[in-house]
């Protein structure tokens, strides 16, 4: 289908959402993981879904109130951002309440968003508080939820301060959000408010006069692809990575360390003289894949330095450890760096220690040292690609994406609007179908991602 700029969502209607309990909960300072994101896009993400049975307006009632319910769970959402006189940034619990925006698309069908190889760009629409900076939560909604008809379909669209949540508290919402939309009497997921962690800082961010700024460039073209790798593909892709057998006879889908069948010498003898006993992991094995593929559509001088940046979860990570449900940001950004020439000249095996190394290096000691070097020079997260060799891998395909039920089935598809995007910037969904699926949402420059559409090394596992 070929859309015009008149088949963009119509506004149906618009309102505040409050929580249905007054909260009790005090201010919370913004962390050192949190005050960078300051000038980040709010996140923009949501879930495709079949046309709920029932009449739209008793939909939109229904997810109004079950949205307020959910604030009275997540009361930071419904608050604003607050600065203090000495510069201290917090979340004020002050019940504002958020934006509920409900619009029409009625010429879209669900195959029109499924389909195209690229992401269409009427996606982008989807989603309220575009191009909003994190910064403005202090007058600004924290949260606004978007709802939009599809010809056979519905999109639940939210945009949620980036540095009031990120992807672990945010898909905590989402699920919140969609269990007491389906009537769950008690949630399964407690957010957890605490600030006595490491995170907590004395360390002021200061605010330059006029506000704060994404720190890319909004306006540059952009090419959009979602990259789908079965479980299978994945499979034979980490085998490769860690020298193993794949096996697959019809009967068996496993893949089986050479090292560990003890009764095939050959085979032990062949691992062995691999010269490494570390275990990279799928998704290490497919960044690394990713990794390779960009840096040559890309075409670098073989010095150039790349860097690959891995966005961390630290809740597990430090000692002691953050709740699970630890509600704000506790992300880190591990960045692995190669020059062009040995990210193309070695194999594929070599980029993924690098990516592996750094990643299990991550303890509770390097999570603080990176506390200890933001408060001796606070400042914003550098989002973008501006020495034009920089890839950023957000998001994660362990997020519970697809566990969104809000009464009638799981999501079709999660997709995302314009937030953020910049060319490298990778975004790691779960495959609708589990079992270790992933989807990778690219963001390219337009001849780069054309070069890695042809670049059979990375093709080869992509499910088509």
């Amino acid at each position: 289908m070929v859309a015009s700029v008149s088949s963009s969502p119509t506004l149906v209607s618009k309102c505040t959402v409050f929580p249905d309990q007054k909260s009790t909960l005090g201010d919370l300072k913004l962390s050192v993981s949190d005050l960078p994101m300051l000038s980040c896009h709010y996140i923009q993400k949501g879930g495709l879904f079949t046309r709920p049975p029932l009449p739209v307006d008793s939909l939109i009632s229904l997810l109004k109130r079950a949205l307020s319910q959910t604030l009275s769970q997540f009361p930071p959402l419904a608050g604003r951002l607050h600065t203090d006189s000495d510069g201290y940034i917090y979340i004020t619990c002050n019940d504002a309440g958020v934006d509920f925006i409900h619009k029409t698309a009625t010429v879209w069908f669900i195959r029109d968003i499924l389909s195209p190889i690229h992401v269409p760009d009427i996606i982008k629409s989807f989603f309220a508080l575009d191009r909003t900076v994190s910064y403005e939560g202090h007058y600004k909604p924290i949260l606004t939820v978007q709802v939009i008809e599809l010809a056979d379909g519905l999109f639940i669209g939210c945009a949620m301060n980036h540095a009031v949540t990120d992807g672990t508290s945010f898909w905590n919402f989402f699920n919140t959000f969609a269990e007491l939309s389906r009537g769950v009497k008690k949630i399964s997921k407690q957010p957890n408010f605490c600030r006595d962690s490491v995170l907590i800082s004395p360390a002021v961010l200061r605010i330059p006069d006029g506000g704060l700024k994404v720190t890319f460039d909004e306006n540059a073209p952009l090419s959009e692809r979602i990259f789908s790798f079965s479980r299978e593909s994945i499979l034979k892709l980490k085998a490769r990575v860690n020298n193993q057998v794949w096996i697959d006879d019809g009967d068996i889908d496993a893949v089986e360390l050479l090292g560990k069948q003890s009764n095939d010498t050959y085979l032990y003898a062949q691992f062995k003289k691999a010269g490494s006993n570390v275990e990279i992991s799928s998704f290490q094995s497919l960044c690394a894949l990713l990794w390779r593929a960009v840096t040559r559509a890309r075409k670098l001088h073989m010095t150039k330095m790349t860097t690959f940046r891995m966005a961390v979860n630290c809740r597990h990570r430090l000692n002691p450890k953050l709740d699970p449900c630890y509600f704000g940001n506790a992300i880190q950004s591990i960045p692995t760096y190669a020059s062009a020439g040995d990210v193309l000249s070695k194999d594929l095996r070599w980029c993924a220690e690098q990516l592996n190394k750094n990643v299990n290096a991550h303890d509770d000691k390097m999570v603080r040292r990176f506390v200890e070097d933001w408060e001796s020079t606070p400042r914003v997260f550098p989002l973008g690609n501006l020495d034009g060799a920089s890839m950023t891998m957000g998001s994660s395909p362990r997020f519970p994406m697809y566990d969104n039920d809000f009464g009638w089935g799981r999501p079709l598809a999660v997709r995302s609007g314009k937030a953020n995007k910049f060319d490298g910037k990778i975004s790691a969904f779960p495959g609708r179908e589990g079992g270790g699926s992933v989807d990778l949402e690219v963001v390219l420059a337009p001849e780069t991602m054309a070069g890695i559409e042809s670049d059979y090394e990375f093709m080869q596992y992509v499910l088509n």
